[in-house]
């Protein structure tokens, strides 16, 4: 759980210092206005110890939506008691790697106690926990298959570093995905500057608006979200959980000049993508950095690449002979 690189500030305002002391407290006792709707299959609980799920804060376990891979290397950020490290450990396997990052001492000495006995039933040992800040992830750059928080960067003050931050460790072609809390309208200041609901993920939330205009800024792309229910109302202001996706696509190579073409496979009449609109059904001229950028996920959900030189010449039996 983190904040703004520096410690100490003037008076009224949030400091990275608040939200650890808040969380520390939360690593000892069961804090109440912390405990949300997370939901967890049966099945993704059976390795973990029972006391993980009464320190487990959140607003949407973002681990059972991310369609983790075997030998994926996942990294939580705000990992506080470890539960989202947990789960994602049985998904990767022996042969992947789970890395917590966390800020507060408490949450760490729990997750890593908690360690022992998931590796114990599992059969094997994939989980590290770091201590560090989403502002400077002590980990090194392009090391990451996927990126995951649960309820975390409303916490930083800093919420273009987290991002930048995110761009740096993931490797090309690895995805983040996130559960945050975004507000219907911006939070004015004399609710920002309020420590206790800074620390129940109030205050720190931004508009959906604001939220995708930074990520898209660090050049993360392919973005995609959904809302999935009212938090809390605090002041006439809705706070929803929202789950966000994105990517950190290849750098594109040299220029091809083969001619391929895409053609946007619905649902709406047409879409734009960069300078180019895609009619539903009409195949459109592209390159072949475009064609891979299209035909990756999400985007390849929704087009057809058509590349002349890679066509079936033969026409399949027919199933009518």
């Amino acid at each position: 759980m983190n904040q703004r690189q520096s410690c100490c500030g003037t008076e009224g305002e949030i400091t990275r210092e608040d939200v650890r002391s808040f969380y520390s407290n939360a690593a000892l006792s069961v804090q109440e206005s912390l405990c949300c709707p997370t939901q967890y299959r049966e099945n993704e609980l059976d390795h973990i110890p029972k006391e993980v799920l009464k320190i487990s804060y959140g607003c949407g376990s973002p681990i059972n939506r991310a369609k983790i891979k075997p030998n994926e290397v996942v990294v939580d950020l705000g990992s506080g008691g470890g539960i989202d490290c947990f789960i994602a450990s049985k998904y990767v396997g022996s042969g992947g790697r789970v890395i917590g990052v966390d800020m507060t001492e408490e949450m760490l000495s729990v997750a890593r106690g908690n360690a022992e006995k998931v590796a114990k039933n599992l059969g094997y040992h994939n989980i590290e926990f770091k201590q560090g800040f989403l502002e400077a992830i002590p980990l090194e750059d392009d090391s990451a298959d996927l990126v995951t928080s649960n309820c975390v960067i409303n916490l930083s003050t800093n919420k273009t570093g987290v991002f930048k931050e995110i761009r740096r460790i993931l490797k090309p072609g690895g995805r983040f995905l996130i559960a945050d809390i975004i507000s219907d309208k911006p939070v004015p200041d004399e609710m920002r500057n309020d420590r206790e609901l800074w620390g129940e993920c109030i205050s720190g939330a931004l508009t959906l608006g604001e939220f995708l205009d930074i990520a898209q800024k660090r050049k993360l792309s392919g973005i995609t979200l959904k809302k999935d229910y009212l938090w809390k109302k605090v002041n006439g202001i809705n706070f929803y959980s929202y789950t966000l996706e994105g990517h950190k696509f290849v750098k594109p190579g040299e220029a091809s000049c083969k001619t391929l073409t895409a053609a946007y496979g619905g649902p709406f009449t047409s879409v734009t993508c960069g300078n180019t609109t895609y009619p539903l059904g009409v195949p459109v001229e592209i390159d072949k950095n475009t064609a891979d950028l299209l035909s990756s996920y999400p985007y390849g959900e929704h087009f057809i690449i058509i590349d002349p030189d890679n066509e079936p010449t033969e026409t399949p039996d027919s199933c009518c002979d």
